[in-house]
C-alpha cells in the first residue's frame, strides 16, 4: 500500500467507513435544524425529522442546497456556530453574483489543514519537500488551504502566492523547490517562462506538482510532467464546501480519492436532480459530515465529473471521483450550437504554437452571435514571420469550425496579457451580447 497521512482512516473498511458517515450525518442534520433558519424551515417543509434520519440511502430525500441560497444568505444567514466562535472567513470570487462567505472553527481549521494532508502525501509530498505555492492567498481558499496542509506534512512552505513569474523561477532555483502546487493554466505558462530565461528544467529539483482550481485535461498533463519533468496530479476543492483537501489523486493518477469520512458525494442528474449510478457522468452534490461552522447539506456544486468503479491500486478504500469535466454553468450556446470551453482548451493543446491560456469574448453583430477566441502564443511563436502567424490563425479557425459545428473568429495576444482572478485562473469567458 502506497503510503497515506491517516491510513487509519483513508485505508478504512467500507462497513466501518458508512457507520461513520451515519452517524456524522445525523450529527449534522441535527446541528442545522437548530441553528440554520433555511434548513429549519426546509425541514419542516418537507417533513424531515433529524432524530428518525437512520440510512444513508435517505439522503436523497433531503433538500438540495444552491449557490442561489448562499448568495442570498449574504453574508454570515448560513452559519450554524455564532460569529464569536469563527476564527477565519474566506469568501469566493463572486464573478456571478455576491461572493459566498465561509467561516471556519478552531475544529475546522484542524480538520481542513490534515485534510490537504491527505492530498499532498498522496501525491508525493513528504516533510523533506520544499513546497512553493504558487495559488493566490487572502479570501480565496487555495494559498492558505495547501499553506496550512503542506505545514501539518512537515514540509517546508514557499508562500510564493500567484504572480511574478520571473520571481518564481528564481525562487524554484534559489530554495530548490521540489513540490509546485498551482493552476494547470499557471504551470504551462511557468514552462513557458523558463524556455524564454533559457533556464534547463533538469537543472531544478522539481518532483511533484498538484494542479486543480480550474478544468484540465490529459493532454494539458502529459504536457505539464514534459515540460516540467515532474509527476503532476489532480485535486479539487471548493469554498464553498471547504477548499482544497476535498479530493486528490494518489501516485496512481486514476481518479480523485474522496475524503469520505468528512464528505458524502453523489452524482445527479444536471436537469432532474435523481441520482445517477456509479460511473455515468453528472453533477457532484456533496455533503459536509464534520464541518462545524459552515455545513452544506447536499451542495449542487455544478461540476461535471464521475464516481469511479472499483478501488484503486494504492490501496486507498475511499471512492474516486474522474477529473472534472466541465461546469453545469459554462456551456456556452453560440448561433444555437452548445459550446464548452473545457472543448476548446482541449484543441488549443493539440495545436503547436498556442497554449491553453484563451478567454472566449461574445458579441451580438445585429441579431447574430459572434465569438472571437483571444489565444496566448507560445513563446517561440512570437520570433515567427508575420505570415506563419496568419497559417496558424487560418488553422485554428477551420479546426474550431469543424469540431465545435460554429464558426469562431481567432486573434493571438501577448503572453500573460489575458487577465486573471487572483487565484491565478484566466477569465475564460467575457459574454458582451448583453451590453
Amino acid at each position: 500500500m502506497r503510503e497515506c497521512f491517516e491510513p487509519q482512516f483513508e485505508a478504512m473498511d467500507r462497513g466501518d467507513l458508512a457507520q461513520l458517515q451515519l452517524e456524522r450525518l445525523q450529527a449534522t442534520l441535527n446541528r442545522v435544524a437548530r441553528n440554520v433558519p433555511l434548513y429549519r424551515r426546509r425541514f419542516a417543509e418537507q417533513g424531515i425529522d433529524p432524530d428518525t434520519f437512520a440510512d444513508l440511502a435517505d439522503v436523497r430525500h433531503l433538500p438540495f442546497t444552491t449557490k442561489a441560497d448562499l448568495r442570498e444568505a449574504y453574508p454570515y444567514g448560513l452559519f450554524a456556530v455564532p460569529l464569536r466562535e469563527v476564527v477565519r472567513l474566506h469568501a469566493s470570487s463572486g464573478t456571478s453574483g455576491k461572493p459566498v462567505v465561509a467561516g471556519y472553527t478552531r475544529n475546522d481549521i484542524k480538520t481542513w489543514s490534515r485534510l490537504v494532508a491527505r492530498v499532498l502525501v498522496a501525491a508525493g509530498a513528504g516533510q523533506d519537500d520544499v513546497v512553493q505555492i504558487a495559488l493566490g492567498y487572502g479570501l480565496f481558499t487555495g494559498g492558505m488551504g495547501f499553506h496550512y496542509g503542506a505545514e501539518t506534512v512537515g514540509a517546508a512552505v514557499i508562500p510564493a502566492s500567484s504572480g511574478g513569474t520571473r520571481r518564481q523561477v528564481a525562487i524554484m532555483q534559489d530554495y530548490r523547490t521540489s513540490v509546485f502546487v498551482a493552476t494547470p493554466s499557471y504551470a504551462l505558462h511557468l514552462a513557458e517562462t523558463l524556455c524564454a530565461m533559457d533556464v534547463n528544467v533538469n537543472s531544478l529539483s522539481l518532483r511533484y506538482g498538484l494542479f486543480g482550481a480550474e478544468t484540465w485535461t490529459e493532454a494539458m498533463r502529459a504536457a505539464i510532467e514534459d515540460r516540467l519533468k515532474l509527476t503532476a496530479t489532480d485535486n479539487y476543492g471548493l469554498s464553498e464546501i471547504m477548499g482544497p483537501g476535498v479530493a486528490g489523486e494518489c501516485l496512481e493518477q486514476a481518479g480523485m480519492h474522496v475524503s469520505e469520512d468528512h464528505f458524502l458525494i453523489e452524482i445527479v442528474d444536471p436537469a432532474t436532480g435523481e441520482r445517477l449510478p456509479d460511473g455515468e457522468e453528472g453533477e457532484l452534490v456533496v455533503t459536509t459530515l464534520t464541518k462545524e461552522a459552515f455545513p452544506m447539506i447536499r451542495f449542487r456544486t455544478g461540476d461535471i465529473t464521475r464516481i469511479l468503479p472499483g478501488p484503486c491500486p494504492c490501496g486507498r478504500t475511499m471512492r474516486r471521483i474522474g477529473r472534472i469535466v466541465g461546469r453545469t454553468d459554462d456551456m456556452l450556446i453560440i448561433r444555437g450550437v452548445n459550446v464548452f470551453p473545457s472543448r476548446v482548451e482541449a484543441l488549443l493543446l493539440e495545436v503547436e504554437g498556442t497554449t491553453p491560456n484563451y478567454r472566449i469574448v461574445l458579441h451580438r453583430r445585429g441579431a447574430l452571435d459572434e465569438a472571437l477566441l483571444e489565444v496566448e502564443p507560445t513563446e517561440a511563436l512570437l520570433f515567427d514571420r508575420v505570415s506563419e502567424h496568419q497559417a496558424l490563425l487560418e488553422k485554428l479557425e477551420r479546426r474550431l469550425a469543424s469540431e465545435l459545428g460554429v464558426g469562431i473568429g481567432v486573434r493571438l495576444v501577448e503572453p500573460g496579457s489575458l487577465a486573471r482572478g487572483q487565484e491565478g485562473k484566466t477569465i475564460r469567458v467575457v459574454d458582451r451580447r448583453g451590453l
